[in-house]
């Protein structure tokens, strides 16, 4: 039956012993001659191999003193016992007889030594030596397993890099290389393990390839990041950046490793920037406006050929610069707060102001402006374009001068035609200064521009010259016209046409004449056309001159009155006249108090 000893008070060595062993006399004198070399012993005596596997399982030992053979269990059984649990703990046969041949096949067996019973005096010297080596053994598997750790922690991190990791030579031959690296660059294992760094290398790599190789040769890492263009093995490039440095074994450098970073996709991407920049900066020479940009400080950064022109510097004398650096003191200024403002309120910025080019002219210029943001969609800086007005404004100046003679030319021939029909007819002269009064307030109640309410003024005065070919018994007769003298009549405005049509004019004085008796149904005349095939102008002077023919006295009737003209355009509003003119109309004299102009 097992049995445990617990140590006595010493200040001996403490040392756990397992007891195999059937004798406890026995027991007793192993225990006085370990007391009597140093030990204080802590002890459980078994003698079955049940005990023994149970006591090695559930307790920690220093040494196994066991009997050569026992009534239930021999040496033998011990030992392979002990193997079996694959615990490192030193045996050692103590026995009153034992054969030498016995002896050895217990040392073979895994045995660390034999004492005799009759000789215990070895016994204490042989503990403390195998008590030694055992704790060699133990610091020597926990420095193996030590180092299998960090060897498996190497070759995880090296084979799950996402880094290309490889091991050369210090003449560039590859001894290995990570998954990562065989992938980039297309190769097993074993077919880059008979390749050279330098013939994934163009031509004019390879100094700075083997410089670098001596440099971590000499001084065992290269400090600086280096750039390499590899060739994969379908010819593709591949662009690294890498570092590399010595593997040492036992103190002496072996081997380089290097680890390098996929950077081929930021390489096409910086080429592919580089390409857009050129492009732009080719696209902004081609015009010849001058185009500049600016950072945030209102720094110049760049700008087009057109530009260097318009300042007579070169990139390097107006990049880095500002305004104040390089435009008038009364100009700069100007530029520098309206650059700040659009900084400050970004968008666009359109002004106009004046420059000094380079031979001192000064010039009046648009400056068309727009800030810029960066990836993260902030603002990054402004561009500016700068538009020369200066020969637009001249001849914008002429051409109003040409205007305004035309305008006075055509004023003075129309004034003639009135004239002639006041002469001729003092009623059509009345109705048409009336009709072209109101056809124009009509026109700006629909807010068309300045232009066209002139224009339509300007042929509402003169809209009936047509009857000045109608004789003038017919235009004052007191009775009703007989249908010939009415087909007469209606062809005023043919002949009004062919008097105008000749006339220069920014108006189109002849359409409208020509037209203002059509209607929006196709019932008019003299050409029958309907809708959106009318003049708008035309479409307006026919209400003014409906209105006005109502509300006025005729020789051959009363006026109807202001009030059967509304009705008459309002019933026909859509039908006969344009709806949108007629809306207008009716809204100056029912809402803002029109008024027809009185005759003089």
């Amino acid at each position: 039956m097992a049995k445990i000893i617990s140590p006595e008070t010493s200040e001996n060595q403490l040392l756990r012993v397992l007891m195999v062993e059937d004798s406890e006399d026995d027991v007793l004198l192993t225990l006085r001659e370990l007391k009597k070399g140093g030990y204080n012993p802590v002890y459980e005596r078994v003698e079955t191999e049940k005990d023994m596997d149970k006591a090695l399982r559930e307790k920690q030992w220093d040494i196994i003193l066991c009997d050569y053979k026992m009534p239930k269990f021999n040496a033998f059984s011990a030992l392979t016992l002990l193997k079996e649990t694959n615990i490192d703990i030193p045996i050692i046969i103590v026995s009153g007889t034992i054969g030498e041949e016995t002896a050895v096949e217990c040392m073979r067996l895994g045995a660390h030594d034999y004492i005799m019973k009759n000789n215990l005096s070895r016994l204490c010297p042989a503990i403390t030596r195998e008590l030694e080596e055992a704790e060699s053994r133990a610091k020597r598997r926990q420095a193996e397993a030590e180092l299998r750790e960090s060897e498996e922690r190497y070759r995880a991190l090296f084979d799950r890099s996402l880094d290309l990791v490889y091991l050369t030579d210090f003449e560039g031959r590859f001894i290995d290389a990570n998954a990562a690296a065989l992938d980039r660059l297309g190769y097993k294992r074993e077919e880059i393990q008979s390749l050279n760094f330098a013939s994934f290398l163009s031509e004019d790599q390879l100094l700075y390839a083997a410089t670098t190789l001596q440099e971590i040769r000499d001084t065992g890492i290269h400090k600086n990041m280096m750039e390499f263009k590899l060739r994969h093995k379908n010819g593709s490039d591949v662009y690294v950046e890498t570092r590399g440095s010595t593997v040492m074994s036992d103190g002496k450098p072996v081997a380089i490793q290097a680890i390098a970073r996929d950077v081929t996709e930021r390489k096409r991407t910086e080429e592919e920037i580089k390409r857009i920049m050129l492009f732009q900066q080719v696209l902004m020479d081609a015009v010849p406006s001058p185009i500049f940009y600016k950072n945030t400080d209102c720094v110049y950064i760049g700008g087009n050929k057109a530009f260097e022109r318009y300042l007579g510097l070169s990139p390097e004398q107006f990049i880095g610069k500002t305004v104040n650096d390089i435009a008038p003191d009364d100009l700069a200024e100007k530029y520098d707060k309206s650059d700040r403002e659009l900084l400050n309120h970004p968008g666009v910025q359109t002004y106009e102001t004046s420059v000094v080019y380079a031979d001192g002219t000064r010039h009046d210029v648009v400056f068309n402006k727009a800030t810029f943001t960066n990836a993260e969609g902030k603002v990054a800086g402004l561009i500016g374009v700068i538009l020369d007005v200066t020969d637009s404004k001249r001849a914008a100046t002429e051409l109003q001068r040409t205007v305004e003679s035309l305008r006075k030319a055509i004023q003075t021939t129309i004034q003639v035609m009135v004239s002639a029909i006041e002469v001729r007819d003092p009623y059509t002269a009345g109705h048409q200064i009336r009709s072209a009064d109101l056809a124009g307030a009509i026109a700006a109640e629909m807010g068309l521009s300045r232009e066209k309410i002139d224009g339509l003024k300007m042929a509402g005065s003169i809209h009936d010259i047509g009857k000045l070919s109608i004789p003038a018994e017919i235009l004052s007769k007191p009775t009703k016209l007989t249908s010939l003298e009415y087909s007469l009549i209606q062809e005023h405005s043919r002949i009004g046409y062919e008097m105008l049509k000749d006339v220069e004019s920014p108006w189109p004085l002849a359409q409208i004449a020509y037209q203002h008796h059509e209607r929006m149904d196709g019932s008019g005349y003299p050409l029958g056309i309907k809708g959106n095939d009318i003049i708008p102008e035309a479409r307006i002077m026919a209400i003014a001159d409906v209105v006005e023919s109502m509300a006025s006295h005729r020789p051959y009737r009363p006026a109807p009155g202001l009030d059967l003209a509304l009705e008459e355009i309002s019933r026909n509003k859509g039908i006969l006249y344009d709806a949108d003119a007629v809306e207008a109309c009716l809204r100056l004299f029912r809402e803002k108090g029109y008024k027809l102009v009185e005759n003089t």
